[in-house]
This record gives structure tokens, C-alpha cells and sequence, in this order.
């Protein structure tokens, strides 16, 4: 017998700490959270995404688009589990015409980060802003200057899982994993221009390329 097992008692896991370890099956590390923001975006019909990073995406992440924009009574919505515009019924997995239709990104994004979301639709007149994560608290929309389509903004990732931080590689390696991330998803649709900046310093730029959709 193991002398250091102990035995416990069987008990459902509080919401909070179940969406940090459900969270490991969508975000791995930063390049993944660029991948499903980017991913996101292009959804979106975005014609031009920035993408801002510092120290190798575990300190930052900013992703910026142009594209539709998110309604801002959908903004709460947008970071809850299960919750996603791009399918309705079984039967919509059969026809998915979308990158990413899980509805879990944005959620699981939130639930190891401190997470942004601003966004505005053609048409209003101001953008709408909710703020996310382990210790956010109740999320609430409040007014924000924006241009329509939508920033997201990641700070911190994995802040508070350290065991999950602790897995994260050199800032060069994690680096290396976001460029060729990016670098594949950009090369996959000349339509859209893509643009990589780390620590302040633009290391790719894809211009569209509006004959070669």
C-alpha cells in the first residue's frame, strides 16, 4: 500500500478550478491562444489582423482585427463555456464551413489569464468591453473607444495555474512556436494581412494579397 496516498471522499470540483484544467485541452500554450484568436478572427471576415506579443506571449497577447465585430449583448456569452454563433444543432457538424466552432477558446482562454475583450459592430457608435478570469469576478460590459471589429488582450497566462507556467519553455522557444504558428495560418489565406510584433519590434508582416484569395 502507498503510505502517502490519502483517501478522500468523491466531490464535484468548484466551477473555477475545473475550467483551469479543462482549459489544458485547448490551450497548451501561448502559440495555441494565438491559433484560436486568429482563427477567430478570420471567422469573423477579418481583412487585417495585428497580432502583439511580449515575452513570448506568456506576459502578453494582443490579437487586433477588423472583421464584424461581436453584438454587445453576446460580449458576456462570448466568454462562457459551451457557448459559440457558428453552430446550432448536431446536424451543423456534418457542414461546419468555420475554422473553430467549439465554443470553448475564449473560456478557457479567460479561465488561466487575465482576459479583454473590446469589440464593436458596424453601425454603433462606441465599442464594448468585458474583462475575464480566475479572479475577475462578476463580468460586466462597459463602454470602450474601438474601431469596428475586435481586440482581445491576454495578460499574464497561466498567472494563476503555476504548475501549468512551470511547463512553459525558454521566451525564444515559446517565440519560435508563435512565428511559425502565425507564419501558417497567414500563408493558408493570402486574402488577409497578418502582422506579428514581439517585445515591440515587427517580425511578420503578410500583406493581402486581394488576386489570390
Amino acid at each position: 500500500m502507498n503510505i502517502n496516498a490519502v483517501l478522500h471522499r468523491i466531490q464535484i470540483l468548484p466551477e473555477t478550478l475545473a475550467s483551469q484544467i479543462a482549459a489544458g485541452e485547448v490551450i497548451e500554450r501561448p502559440a495555441s491562444v494565438i491559433k484560436e484568436l486568429l482563427e477567430n478572427s478570420m471567422d469573423a471576415g477579418a481583412t487585417d489582423i495585428r497580432v502583439e506579443i511580449e515575452a513570448g506571449g506568456s506576459g502578453l497577447i494582443r490579437v487586433r482585427d477588423n472583421g464584424l465585430g461581436i453584438h454587445r449583448d453576446d460580449l458576456a456569452l462570448a466568454v462562457q463555456s459551451h457557448a459559440t454563433s457558428k453552430i446550432r444543432a448536431q446536424a451543423d457538424l456534418h457542414r461546419l464551413t468555420s475554422l473553430g466552432f467549439r465554443g470553448e477558446a475564449l473560456s478557457s482562454i479567460a479561465s488561466v489569464s487575465q482576459f479583454q475583450l473590446t469589440s464593436r459592430q458596424q453601425g454603433d457608435e462606441q465599442g464594448w468591453q468585458i474583462s475575464a478570469g480566475p479572479s475577475a469576478g462578476a463580468a460586466a460590459v462597459v463602454p470602450a473607444a474601438h474601431a469596428v471589429g475586435t481586440t482581445v488582450e491576454v495578460r499574464n497566462l497561466f498567472h494563476a495555474t503555476p504548475a501549468r507556467r512551470k511547463f512553459l519553455r525558454s521566451e525564444r522557444t515559446e517565440f519560435l512556436h508563435i512565428l511559425e504558428m502565425v507564419r501558417r495560418i497567414a500563408l493558408s489565406r493570402f486574402d488577409v494581412a497578418v502582422r506579428l510584433l514581439h517585445n515591440g519590434r515587427q517580425v511578420f508582416n503578410c500583406r493581402a494579397d486581394q488576386d489570390n484569395p
